[in-house]
């Protein structure tokens, strides 16, 4: 059961990395400084994430982040700069939750760690993507803090159910997953007329030359 709940929070600190990495890092780090949480003898090796150079990188490298994944295609780009370094950063964190493992856990671990990153990754870039075809930024703002809040509440249920909080992230997956084709469809489709609009004519009156 120990080992179930190890695996439970390594890849729950792996999706939530996947989302935002920065946050989950500062916030995880503040919360075992400052004595929020108590760690239990089989998390120890988290304590780490509690030094003050860690929580100040993390912050500086999230407060960079909590402005521009709220700016129209900015965040896009960041997302795709993000591609390799969220799924290593899980795969990091799971790794670091399970202390000194026996070798082969550990790669099993971290391969999972770094897929469930992945795939939590490409869930939020695809949705921006989608939500960048729309010219008003209040959607962009409102998808920003809605992921923080999400990473946020992870966190919170991870301390104290992992198991629960586990199954939530890939129902949550499960669901994206689902909804994947009709947001790709919508999105070609927004595409196509932006494309179709550049490419006519500013006066029709006018012949093209």
């Amino acid at each position: 059961m120990e080992r179930l709940d190890l695996l439970a929070v390594a890849l729950g600190l792996a999706a939530l990395a996947g989302v935002n990495l920065y946050l989950t890092v500062f916030a995880t780090g503040l919360a075992i400084h400052f004595h929020w949480i108590n760690l239990a003898p089989q998390y120890q090796s988290l304590e780490v994430l509690g030094n003050p150079w860690i929580i100040g990188i993390a912050g500086v490298l999230y407060l960079l982040e909590f402005f521009a994944d709220k700016i129209p295609w900015v965040d896009s780009i960041w997302d795709a700069v993000h591609t390799v370094i969220r799924p290593i950063g899980g795969a990091l964190l799971a790794i670091q939750v399970l202390g000194h493992p026996s070798p082969v856990f550990t790669v099993i671990v971290a391969l999972l760690a770094g897929g469930t990153s992945l795939i939590t990754h490409a869930a939020k870039a695809g949705t921006r993507l989608a939500s960048n075809t729309s010219p008003e930024p209040v959607t962009n703002i409102g998808l920003s803090l809605g992921e923080d809040a999400a990473v946020l509440g992870g966190l919170t249920l991870m301390h104290f159910n992992p198991l629960l909080a586990l199954i939530i992230f890939l129902a949550a997956i499960g669901i994206f997953f689902y909804f994947a084709r009709r947001i790709l469809r919508s999105m070609k489709r927004k595409l196509g007329m932006a494309r179709k609009k550049l490419e006519e004519p500013a006066d029709r009156n006018v012949p093209v030359q």
